[in-house]
């Protein structure tokens, strides 16, 4: 091989860890996390039923999911491995919101996240727009998983102005 052919390489794959990691399915607990229908959902019931005529117990999950609030359920051996969303919540300082709906957040180093619209949620878009436009100091709370980040909860700091 000369020193004139160079080799690329393409992949799909980003950087970083997995999305998600297996856990058995009968140690998931009723406020964990699980991935139902390729969504990242909080499990908010659980059951098991006895082993069967083909020996397995199986769990009954019922899980919200963590981004759109919709109701999912799915039904897994006990024994079977199931997905398990990496889920992270970071807080952010709120800068300024712009008049396209994204805003402008300012992270513990210093830089600022652009990236983020505002919520569908109607109580938390109004304490977010209120709060912004009495001049209070809003601390937003980002909830992210599976390639997706939302935020999900505002929380003064300070008196404000």
């Amino acid at each position: 091989m000369s020193d004139t052919d160079e080799r690329h390489f393409e992949s799909k794959a980003d950087s970083g860890a997995s999305k998600t990691y297996p856990q058995q399915a009968g140690a998931i607990r009723k406020g964990g996390h699980i991935v139902i229908k390729a969504r990242p959902c909080k499990v908010v019931e659980v059951s098991t039923s006895k082993t069967g005529k083909h020996g397995h117990a199986k769990c009954h999950f019922v899980a919200i999911d963590i981004f759109n609030g919709k109701k999912l359920e799915d039904i897994v051996p006990s024994s079977h491995n199931c997905d398990v969303p990496h889920v992270d919540r970071q807080d952010y300082q709120l800068i300024d919101i712009t008049d396209d709906g994204y805003v402008s957040l300012l992270t513990e180093s210093g830089n600022t996240k652009d990236d983020l619209k505002l919520p569908t949620d109607d109580v938390l878009l109004g304490q977010i727009k209120t709060g912004f436009a009495d001049g209070k100091d809003l601390i937003l709370s980002v909830m992210s998983a599976m390639g997706e980040e939302q935020i999900c909860a505002v929380k003064e700091i300070g008196g404000g102005k």
